[in-house]
């Protein structure tokens, strides 16, 4: 007789194997799909690792179900590789006595380990089926993918053929990642560098809808915030006294955190955005998004039709996946998602 959990967690991971299966059906059925990078198509690996969707599916189902966690930290993960140099696994490389990595970086120390994690887990499976064959840069790509599908959201193509980068240097991230406290200025100027609209980084701020934030991210708008108010008037007043309540020791304890949505914090929809309406917003560049008259627009849009929301998130998500991506010589196959050849 099979226990309930084994029950639970067999139809999990079937559900979600079907739904990857009738994709990959899908797109194999279908003429290539147009890209800005030609060397890229959702089949790459048909003939070459033909295990792939069904490897890919089955590990981070595996982890998800383990460290519910998973599928927030991969997806930030995965942004903030493709955001600095484009989408080449770089962020994933460890440091060595001759070069600090971008994973070292004060922005980057925070990235969970859950999601390196759920990356090393495919990595060392797809080797033993295909050695030499994936690379990390595709294996962080479609493993942010499936958890978003998996926690409630929209699936989109991503296009394959991806090679890992050849340089990882913390000296480079400074000032070229979002960081929770910048004007919506700073914002729309560093999505503007990668080719992103105002638009799409309202969607992809999106992404906000699963997860937490370490409460001294946003301590500042909590605690002393001004001779006049304790508490930055943007936050609903009941919301603010439980922030600071649950970070009351956040000095003592870095560790402590909240949940980005409080109302739906695993479920990936639009209460968000909702939230952001009613000052249930986390961050300074939350308050931001539905204070400046350039994003709020999109504010109202993505509460009103989650619809709309997932539309213009795949877009934009599609996008960003095959921003700065390395081909051919421009990159190589990792045998270690952690160090270069």
């Amino acid at each position: 007789m099979v226990a309930p959990t084994m029950r639970l967690h067999l139809i999990v991971f079937l559900t979600f194997s079907l739904a990857v299966l009738m994709s990959s059906l899908a797109k194999s059925s279908s003429t290539r799909p147009r890209s800005t990078s030609p060397r890229l198509y959702p089949s790459y690996y048909r003939k070459s690792c033909p295990r792939f969707d069904e490897i890919m599916a089955q590990t981070v189902t595996n982890k998800q179900i383990a460290s519910p966690t998973t599928a927030a930290g991969t997806l930030r993960l995965f942004f903030h590789d493709c955001f600095l140099g484009g989408c080449d696994a770089s962020v994933l490389v460890s440091s060595t006595p001759f070069n600090s990595a971008e994973r070292d970086a004060d922005i980057n120390l925070s990235l969970p380990g859950d999601a390196f994690d759920v990356v090393v887990r495919a990595k060392t499976a797809l080797e033993l089926a295909c050695p030499n064959t994936v690379s990390c840069a595709d294996i962080l790509a479609v493993a942010a993918r499936d958890l978003v599908t998996m926690v409630g959201g929209p699936h989109y193509d991503v296009l394959l053929g991806r090679r890992d980068g050849l340089v990882s240097r913390a000296s480079d991230v400074d000032g070229r990642l979002p960081r929770p406290a910048d004007s919506i200025s700073s914002l729309i100027g560093l999505f503007a560098q990668r080719g992103l609209s105002v638009q799409e980084m309202v969607a992809l701020s999106g992404a906000h809808t699963i997860g937490f934030s370490h409460c001294k991210e946003f301590s500042s708008g909590i605690y002393n915030y001004s001779k006049t108010a304790s508490f930055d008037p943007q936050y609903e007043p009941r919301f603010a006294y439980g922030l600071q309540r649950a970070c009351a020791d956040y000095q003592k304890n870095p560790a402590l955190s909240v949940f980005n949505d409080v109302v739906t914090p695993n479920k990936f929809d639009n209460m968000y955005f909702k939230n952001l309406r009613g000052g249930i917003g986390l961050l300074k560049s939350d308050h931001g998004l539905y204070s400046d008259p350039r994003t709020k627009v999109f504010v109202d849009l993505y509460a009103n039709d989650e619809n709309r929301f997932f539309q213009d998130f795949v877009r934009a998500m599609e996008k960003l996946s095959n921003y700065g991506v390395k081909t051919g010589r421009g990159g190589e196959i990792r045998r270690r998602c952690d160090q270069f050849n």
